[in-house]
């Protein structure tokens, strides 16, 4: 059953820590400026998740030179500017409206992949991304009015499309330990924060509050942000942003369960959309001849997936990382734009037998 399977439960799970934060976050901004905690909360992923690289499990490949432009792409964008552009986007957007336009996040990702990065995404998948863009976005109108159609209003769509950039940038590096990438992005981005709020004069808050923050955001951030990286290895970035768009939703249920809120009327508004795209997701069946032409690479792998049948002279483990190759392919299965899975699509009906490929390295 699709529901079970790997990347779903990784995406979904992400999306649940991640909007775990919310509310508890909400609870710590009662004494710290939110700059100070945002910049707190990657500081304790990217701690996190740097010590589990040192008293962890083994096993995932080991981030290499030829990683950097990509690492330093996505933390630049998604670590950096994404979270400036949406600082003076504030400044100069009533808050409602800035909630409500960060949902175009997973679409920024979603369109991105497709058109940008050359992401596969069939029509049922495009109707799944849109149903929960649309479900997440209900959650945040402000129906009350309030709107604001200025820089601000830009600024915090620029946000959404660098966070998308992220999304898809991180997607060529997710068959490195997600740790690492996790690590990384965490102490740059939390380090660059805690930088500017202290250049713009803010405070550090009290060592209950620091320690509180950097616990959540090694729950929160540093696990979400490793099972992200591990959804996108799957799934790719189109269909991990989506899934990941029902953190929102989420989000809203935590926060009723923790302050005892009933949801209101836009909860049970968004809830049959967010659903219907989720499902539609987990249904999608997507399957034709394709070629895999010959590879190398290292990643985390196992023997029973129909594409890794080397073999080896001493037992191993049955997940486990090692420089590998594919040889020539061409088959039919089910799959998804994962990573041995990235080939072209060349036209939109294809004919029965046709192969698609090559996909790129």
């Amino acid at each position: 059953m699709k529901l079970l399977d790997e990347g779903y439960r990784e995406a979904l799970l992400a999306a649940a820590l991640f909007a775990l934060s919310v509310p508890l976050s909400k609870l710590l901004l009662r004494g710290a400026d939110p700059l100070v905690l945002g910049g707190l909360l990657y500081l304790g992923a990217g701690l996190a998740t740097g010590l589990s690289l040192l008293v962890g499990l083994k096993g995932e490949a080991r981030l290499r030179k030829g990683d950097l432009p990509w690492l330093l792409g996505a933390t630049i964008s998604g670590g950096i500017l994404a979270p400036l552009a949406l600082l003076y986007g504030l400044r100069l957007t009533p808050a409602a409206t800035a909630s409500a336009l960060l949902n175009a996040e997973a679409a920024a990702t979603a369109l991105l992949a497709a058109w940008l990065f050359r992401e596969f995404v069939g029509r049922m998948a495009w109707v799944g991304v849109i149903s929960i863009v649309a479900g997440s976005a209900i959650l945040g109108v402000p129906w009350e009015g309030n709107w604001g159609l200025t820089v601000g209003t830009v600024l915090v769509l620029a946000a959404t499309v660098l966070w998308g950039l992220d999304n898809n940038l991180t997607r060529y590096i997710s068959l490195r330990d997600p740790r690492g990438i996790a690590a990384f992005k965490g102490l740059v981005a939390g380090s660059f924060s805690i930088s500017l709020a202290a250049a713009l004069g803010h405070r550090l808050p009290g060592i209950r509050e620091i320690m509180s923050a950097l616990l959540l955001g090694g729950i929160s951030y540093g696990a979400s942000i490793s099972l992200f990286v591990r959804a996108l290895r799957h799934l790719g970035a189109a269909r991990t942003g989506a899934l990941f768009g029902t953190a929102p939703f989420l989000g809203v249920v935590f926060s009723s369960l923790i302050f005892w809120d009933l949801p209101s009327a836009t909860f049970f508004m968004a809830l049959p959309l967010l659903a219907a795209g989720t499902a539609l997701l987990l249904a999608e069946e997507h399957e034709h001849l394709h070629v895999h032409e010959p590879l190398l690479h290292e990643h985390l792998h196992r023997h029973d997936d129909g594409h890794h049948g080397h073999g080896h002279p001493e037992p191993v483990p049955v997940r486990h990382s090692h420089l590998h190759r594919h040889e020539h392919l061409v088959h039919t299965h089910p799959h998804r734009p994962d990573t041995h899975h990235r080939h072209p699509h060349r036209g939109r009906r294809r004919k029965k037998g046709r192969v698609c490929g090559p996909f790129p390295a």
